[in-house]
């Protein structure tokens, strides 16, 4: 199997490629790259994003026919894909994030910042909190409910659809933490960076 994680210059992704290959072992062909044909042949592509959603979405335009390339392993050929953080985020329709920013409107919705409550909730919210799982989905297979994610992000996802929500966690209000689409997955969280229980859901991944 090839897993391919896009490496659009969004910032630091050596913990995703860690993980990933810590979880796939050599049973699993682990790729970095933008190469639109590598893309292409993956039968499961991650797509991380830090930094702002302006910043990612820039990232995929300055790289000739990534975003065609993406869209059609996503929408026509419909094979697994992960967005993880930004990487979730950029699935909407538009972010508000820096400028009004068109997203890959992969699942109808918007990105805007999370309501601190008049300084009641520091932004960005950092660190470990409780999801709480609303569906039955593949990446939360043996996932226990509360379990706890590492979190680090000042805007979050307002899908139109709720059905499309997969797990929130309360900051400010109940926000989307996972949300999945078909063959669309993601995560607000970093799987990444949550020990034992993210590399589950990396294997989980893996093994959809």
């Amino acid at each position: 199997m090839n897993v391919t994680i896009v490496d659009y210059n969004s910032g630091n992704i050596s913990s995703v490629i860690n993980s990933f290959k810590e979880v796939a072992k050599d049973k699993v062909n682990i790729a970095v790259t933008a190469d639109l044909e590598t893309i292409k042949i993956s039968d499961k592509v991650v797509l991380p994003g830090q930094g702002s959603f302006k910043s990612c979405i820039d990232g995929l335009k300055n790289i000739s026919g990534l975003i065609d390339t993406l869209n059609e392993f996503a929408l026509e050929s419909k094979k697994p894909i992960l967005g993880i953080c930004v990487g979730l985020q950029m699935f909407a329709d538009i972010g508000y994030e820096e400028t009004e920013t068109k997203g890959l409107g992969w699942i109808s919705g918007k990105v805007s910042k999370i309501d601190n409550q008049d300084g009641k909730f520091k932004l960005p919210h950092i660190g470990w909190n409780e999801i709480n799982i609303t569906k039955e989905s593949k990446i939360f297979k043996e996932i226990e409910n509360n379990s706890h994610m590492y979190f680090v992000h000042s805007y979050e996802f307002v899908p139109d659809d709720k059905s499309v929500i997969s797990a929130t966690t309360n900051y400010s209000s109940n926000v989307v933490c996972a949300a999945e689409k078909e063959n669309i997955f993601g995560t607000q969280f970093h799987p990444e960076k949550s020990d034992k229980i993210g590399l589950k859901i990396i294997s989980n991944f893996i093994n959809i």
